[in-house]
């Protein structure tokens, strides 16, 4: 999820922010849904500034909170070193519209972060993913593709390029995030069918490698299309057996995050 705090403006470079999303808001959320711990990922309306992932990290505490941040290329390992002792614990590489780092230029961020033992976050259209396998086959440390790899417009699970994700889970080091369905679905709420039948493939093929994620405060849609934070956890349920649910929603997160 993102914060959008009082006195943290949008880069230029970045898309303009639409609305706060505090500390306090999302305690809101918490508490209606359950959940204990929050890993935050830095907006792509903030670029490079970091100052309100940080500024959120530091309010709720890092025995609940980890972060996600923009990692630039001229940064120092102490740098890291010293945000790793905060909780940050990976960069984020976003090869869309806004993103502050694209795949294209991930290699030095990739080297930074694993000299901290940092994950990278990546999130690209996953019809393009082709383009980006030598890159991600190419990446030493741990990542995760983001949002059930943003197929846009979606796929059906059989897609080869299903498979291809598959098998970059199966080299060891790929996670993938349930996440943000409602972006690219087409049939819609409640149940996001068409999305949802690429996530129960893939968490039944690695529901080890699998974390999820509410995506609050959902900027990526107009304020109309806002969806039920609620629907949004019940799609992982709906997707993921019993078996696999403390896996992904406690186990699988312990790991990648440290907590």
């Amino acid at each position: 999820m993102h914060f959008y705090l009082p006195g943290f403006a949008a880069r230029p470079s970045g898309p303009p922010i639409a609305e706060l999303a505090t500390v306090e808001d999302y305690a809101v959320v918490q508490r209606r849904l359950g959940l204990d711990r929050v890993v935050i990922a830095q907006s792509n309306a903030c670029q490079f500034d970091n100052g309100a992932t940080l500024a959120a990290l530091e309010q709720i505490g890092k025995e609940q909170a980890r972060a996600v941040i923009a990692v630039a290329p001229d940064m120092t390992l102490k740098e890291l070193e010293l945000l790793d002792r905060q909780g940050v614990r990976g960069a984020r590489i976003m090869n869309l519209p806004g993103g502050a780092v694209k795949i294209a230029d991930m290699k030095p961020i990739e080297r930074l972060a694993r000299g901290v033992g940092w994950h990278l976050l990546v999130q690209f259209n996953g019809q393009e993913i082709a383009q980006h396998l030598d890159a991600l086959r190419a990446i030493e440390t741990d990542y995760v593709i983001d949002h059930i790899g943003k197929f846009m417009p979606p796929v059906p699970p059989e897609d080869p390029r299903i498979d291809e994700i598959l098998r970059l889970v199966d080299r060891g080091n790929a996670w993938v995030k349930i996440c943000g369905a409602y972006e690219t679905s087409e049939t819609g709420r409640p149940d996001y069918a068409d999305v949802a039948a690429v996530a129960k493939r893939i968490i039944s093929h690695a529901p080890d490698r699998i974390i999820w994620g509410s995506n609050w405060p959902h900027v990526g849609v107009p304020r109309g299309a806002y969806p039920d934070d609620a629907e949004l956890l019940n799609f992982l349920l709906d997707c993921a057996p019993p078996a696999a649910r403390r896996q992904i929603l406690v186990e699988n997160p312990a790991r990648l995050y440290g907590f």
